[in-house]
């Protein structure tokens, strides 16, 4: 890992944002709660939040950070599901790591739990929006 004991705690922000592209009837389905699996955004909500969490034990040389902030939203749209994950925290170094873990997560727990009903679906555009520190 890379050494960041010299740098200033600072309130530091990151936001990542990611989609799912699916077909128009997966969405008509998960809008009514149809899926075979259930609460679809609500599920893939709270994965995207346990990952952001623990996005140290994934990736292999990420600091462990102590988040004082997750947030995972979505926007159903007629062909996608846009994803968006906000994470802060007071720290050393940044939390875009964990924003992304946490956007990716969210993408997959949608997959896996729309896979069932379209087999086109298929995940884009993860990227980091913001970054910022105080």
């Amino acid at each position: 890992m890379v050494n960041v004991g010299a740098k200033p705690v600072q309130h530091r922000r990151a936001v990542a944002i990611g989609k799912l592209v699916c077909q128009p009837a997966t969405i008509r389905a998960l809008q009514r709660k149809a899926l075979p699996k259930g609460d679809v955004l609500t599920v893939a909500q709270i994965a995207g939040i346990q990952a952001a969490k623990r996005t140290a034990e994934l990736i292999p040389l990420c600091h462990p950070l102590a988040l004082c902030h997750v947030d995972v939203s979505f926007r159903v749209r007629r062909e996608t599901i846009e994803i968006e994950c906000v994470t802060e925290t007071a720290s050393q170094t940044g939390v875009e790591m964990e924003a992304l873990t946490g956007v990716s997560v969210a993408a997959l727990t949608l997959y896996d739990m729309c896979k069932a009903v379209d087999k086109k679906m298929r995940i884009e555009g993860v990227r980091v929006t913001e970054k910022t520190k105080q």
